[in-house]
């Protein structure tokens, strides 16, 4: 505990920051200190509480900020229309191959914006960088995305850059 008595300032603040409202603030630092006080009996084999303790705050704060939005619309250019629902869950099971060949960054992006939901303003609150580069991140991050799914499912779009049809890569052995 006596890591979190040092930090709980910081923490607030750091908190407050990319929260912008001290009801929600505070409710973050009182799950935290829970956290805290459970892992506490375990404190031996945390190298650096300090790290730990802004960790756990930031996976809080992604998981709160993801339960904010209810519904997930993919972005234009990672759209797919088809009338095969079939169609759809073959192409839909490339995601996570053509995902796992991004970089972490790029992942990170188009998990967090994408796929869970947080708009690019809370992305740029929570990685501390300006809402213009958060956008230029997250394009170029679905620009690659395209490029590997493409590469990933032999896709081809039709002339208005829809998906017309795709043929799942086998898996390397």
């Amino acid at each position: 505990m006596n890591a979190w008595h040092r930090h709980e300032g910081e923490l607030r603040a750091w908190l407050c920051g990319r929260m912008g409202n001290a009801h929600d603030t505070e409710d973050m630092v009182q799950e935290l200190f829970l956290k805290a006080l459970r892992q506490d009996k375990k404190s031996c084999e945390i190298a650096n509480a300090r790290a730990w303790l802004f960790e756990v705050a930031r996976n809080a704060l992604v998981d709160r900020l993801r339960l904010k939005k209810e519904q997930v619309d993919l972005p234009y250019d990672l759209a797919v229309e088809t009338d095969e629902p079939a169609a759809v869950d073959s192409l839909a099971a490339c995601l996570p191959r053509a995902l796992a060949e991004l970089s972490e960054e790029d992942r990170e992006v188009i998990t967090l914006c994408d796929l869970g939901g947080l708009n690019q303003k809370d992305y740029a609150r929570l990685k501390d960088i300006s809402l213009p580069g958060a956008k230029s991140r997250v394009q170029r991050a679905r620009k690659r995305l395209r490029e590997h799914l493409t590469q990933a499912c032999q896709v081809r779009f039709d002339e208005a850059g829809k998906v017309c049809c795709f043929v799942p890569r086998t898996p390397h052995i």
